[in-house]
């Protein structure tokens, strides 16, 4: 089957065209693939969830002054971890437990270090 040589360079400027569509829309227009867009929805679904749940996790601290004193005495790396085993985030959802655990811990500490500084 013969071509005709416009017919040939029309082609081949579609697909060329396509190609540069592509290209750009996934490097500079802003376009993901649906695994990507999922990891995003799941990482802007984690943050709202830490900044919902921890201002009562800090509450529950607030309402144990003994136990938020040995907090502050922790460093700040183990600090989640007395936070889970203070019992503050276990009505928190498993996915979320660790970050909520990790804010809990540093605004508690944090919150309760400003309140007993002299003004």
């Amino acid at each position: 089957m013969q071509i005709s040589a416009g017919a040939k360079h029309a082609l081949y400027g579609a697909i060329g065209g396509a190609a540069l569509v592509l290209v750009l829309g996934f490097t500079v227009g802003g376009w993901v693939t649906q695994g990507t867009a999922e990891e995003m929805a799941q990482s802007r679904a984690q943050t709202a969830v830490v900044a919902a749940v921890t201002p009562y996790c800090v509450q529950k601290a607030r309402a144990e002054p003994d136990q938020l004193e040995q907090l502050r005495e922790e460093s700040s790396w183990s600090r989640d971890s007395f936070v889970e085993k203070a019992g503050w985030v276990a009505d928190v959802d498993e996915d979320y437990r660790a970050a909520v655990a990790i804010a809990c811990g540093t605004e508690a500490a944090e919150a309760s270090e400003a309140g007993s500084k002299p003004g």
